[in-house]
């Protein structure tokens, strides 16, 4: 059952996945439908799942599920990722791939290879004050207070 992301409580799990480029205009109003489709039919075990999925920052394909109604199952977090996928394919996007890291530099998503954050770091153009899209968090209410956050109070602290 799809229910508006802003009502999922703090408590739903959701799962981020983050793609390669920003989405376009016509990428956003062509998927948007397909959100709700996707979230409306989402099951697990023949139970509808209260679920949302919303694109943020025009860069952030971001699913959520109300576990308290029904949690999610092998079975339907499979067909979450199919989802995904269908999505990579239509866009041609990359929702899938983990080697980018991204930050929120002058107010735009900038993403950075793994391999180049400490040059970044290095180089000034990361501090550890700067906000990064910690995709690991896995709570609606992580997502809604914390993120991004700055990238010292994240898994990223090691570096700075």
């Amino acid at each position: 059952m799809f229910v508006p992301f802003s009502e999922l409580p703090a408590s739903a799990r959701i799962w981020i996945y983050q793609a390669s480029r920003p989405f376009t205009a016509t990428e956003l109003a062509q998927l948007e439908p397909e959100l709700q489709r996707f979230a409306a039919e989402w099951t697990s075990h023949g139970r509808n799942l209260e679920a949302s999925a919303v694109i943020l920052h025009h860069q952030f394909l971001v699913i959520g599920l109300n576990e308290a109604v029904a949690d999610a199952s092998g079975c339907s977090i499979d067909a979450s990722v199919r989802f995904v996928r269908l999505v990579e394919e239509q866009t041609g996007l990359q929702l899938l791939e983990k080697s980018q890291l991204a930050f929120l530099v002058d107010n735009q998503v900038q993403l950075i290879d793994r391999r180049q954050l400490r040059e970044a770091i290095a180089a000034g153009r990361l501090t550890a004050q700067t906000p990064y899209f910690d995709n690991t968090v896995a709570e609606n209410g992580q997502l809604r207070q914390a993120w991004p956050a700055p990238a010292a109070t994240t898994w990223l602290a090691k570096y700075f």
